[in-house]
């Protein structure tokens, strides 16, 4: 037996009329062609739960029927919006072209004249179902690339994550701050973000773009960088320049998150005010991720140990950026922070720096 015969004997076939006689006389011809999986229904009121059950790979329908009739049948099982309803054959002894042209429309795809020819009903059976069963193994074989195509989306999505944090570290451990920064940093963005209204892919990219808020600190020479006192005006000039450094590493890609980040790098220290650099932007004219960047910049910065300071309470952070509301910071936005602290605290408490041994 060859394959294609085992899995067209194995094949789910429904049959539904509502005469005894022609369910037991259909039931007699199919089995006699090896057709082993036959569910036969009488009341048409059975057909949805059957076939939810059953999963039926062929259907025999009678349509003059109680209670429903094979039109409505039709429907219901179309309404189910099965990616594979199996091919529906009207078993009628109708022979107007109206009639069968409204049974080709509400979904059957060919029809078996009452009383039965047994060789013609063999071979549509047959036909019809060497067709739907080809159909299921391409929507398998389709359903088995898609999840390898997902699988393999998720894990670029992954290496691009870890690309773009290192990338972002490469940027910290030059300017000796602590590992962990843009992992707090980042999060607390993707926070913020959902909390202001942005949907999943929008708080999926602040999450992955901000990281590199300060790539362009590799531009910026160690005398300027790493110097451990207060930085003369030439020195600050310098230093300011990492905001257009980071922009133009980050340029030249159009995808969604390099966009984003080149965003980010340039304008997130900008100040509400107009005070921030490097093109004194001001208000809503600073794009949002800016904003929210310098304030999840700012916090964790405050609170975090450096080489040149202590580490500043949560209160006194929070009471700087109070004060800095509606200057250095957008005021909707420090309200939204506010209502997050908790939430705040606990991404700093998940992403703690590990203690030295």
């Amino acid at each position: 037996m060859t394959e294609q015969q085992a899995a067209r004997d194995n094949a789910r076939i429904l049959i539904i009329d509502d005469e005894p006689a022609n369910l037991k006389l259909l039931d007699r011809i199919l089995a006699s062609q090896g057709y082993q999986q036959r569910v036969l229904i009488q009341d048409p009121r059975e057909v949805l739960s059957n076939y939810q059950q059953h999963r039926p790979d062929l259907i025999l329908l009678d349509i003059n029927m109680p209670h429903l009739d094979g039109y409505q049948v039709m429907a219901q099982l179309t309404g189910l919006n099965d990616p594979l309803l199996p091919p529906i054959v009207i078993l009628t002894a109708q022979h107007s072209k109206d009639y069968l042209l409204r049974a080709l429309a509400g979904g059957a795809r060919d029809f078996v004249s009452k009383p039965f020819d047994r060789n013609e009903l063999l071979m549509r059976v047959r036909n019809l179902l060497d067709a739907q069963l080809a159909h299921r193994i391409l929507h398998n074989q389709k359903d088995v690339l898609e999840e390898m195509v997902r699988a393999r989306t998720e894990e670029l999505h992954h290496t691009r994550l870890q690309v773009v944090q290192r990338l972002g570290k490469a940027a910290e451990y030059r300017d000796e701050e602590t590992g962990n920064h843009i992992l707090r940093m980042s999060h607390i963005c993707a926070l913020l973000a959902w909390e202001i209204g942005w949907d999943d892919a929008q708080c999926d990219l602040i999450l992955n773009a901000s990281p590199m808020h300060d790539i362009g600190k590799i531009g910026i020479p160690d005398a300027v960088l790493q110097k451990p006192g207060k930085l003369e005006p030439h020195e600050w000039a310098i230093m300011k320049t990492h905001a257009a450094i980071g922009a133009k590493l980050l340029d030249g890609d159009d995808s969604d998150l390099m966009r984003m980040a080149r965003e980010i790098a340039i304008s997130h220290h900008e100040k509400w005010d107009g005070s921030g650099y490097p093109h004194g932007l001001s208000g809503e004219a600073i794009p949002m991720a800016g904003r929210i960047a310098a304030l999840a910049d700012v916090f964790d910065a405050l609170t975090s140990v450096r080489p040149y300071k202590k580490a500043w309470t949560i209160d006194a952070a929070v009471d700087l950026i109070k004060e800095n509301s509606g200057k250095h910071f957008d005021p909707e936005l420090v309200e939204v922070f506010l209502a997050q602290l908790p939430n705040i605290v606990a991404i700093r408490e998940a992403f703690s720096e590990p203690e030295s041994p």
